[in-house]
């Protein structure tokens, strides 16, 4: 018991050395949050700011994935007047000799019937 006493008096004695300051450490995790905020999240507003500006400017000849995986032309678009911001608008497109009415808010791709996506 005498020999581990000099072990139990080394770490209870007081730290003397002021243990640091907290504006290195917020500086730190404030650097973390913007640089996941540029690489993460502000790529990602962009990329569906840039999706919804497309589905709501839909036009009758438009191709369309949706997002059950079904790939379409724009035949019709019904906008329903109570809705305010356009995504609850039906939209019917015809997938080979089948026509579909889906919400506007399905639309998950919006590409040109020729060619690749709408850039």
């Amino acid at each position: 018991m005498n020999a581990l006493l000099p072990l139990f008096a080394q770490n209870a004695a007081p730290a003397q050395q002021g243990g640091g300051s907290l504006v290195p450490f917020l500086f730190q995790l404030a650097a973390i949050m913007l640089i996941f905020y540029f690489l993460m999240i502000r790529p990602q507003q962009k990329q569906r700011k840039k999706l919804e500006a497309e589905i709501n400017a839909l036009k009758k000849g438009d191709g369309v994935v949706t997002t059950g995986g079904i790939v379409g032309e724009v035949v019709h678009i019904k906008e329903q007047p109570e809705a305010g911001k356009g995504m609850e608008d039906l939209v019917t497109i015809r997938t080979g000799d089948t026509k579909i009415v889906i919400q506007r808010r399905a639309v998950a791709q919006v590409f040109t019937p020729g060619g690749a996506a709408a850039a």
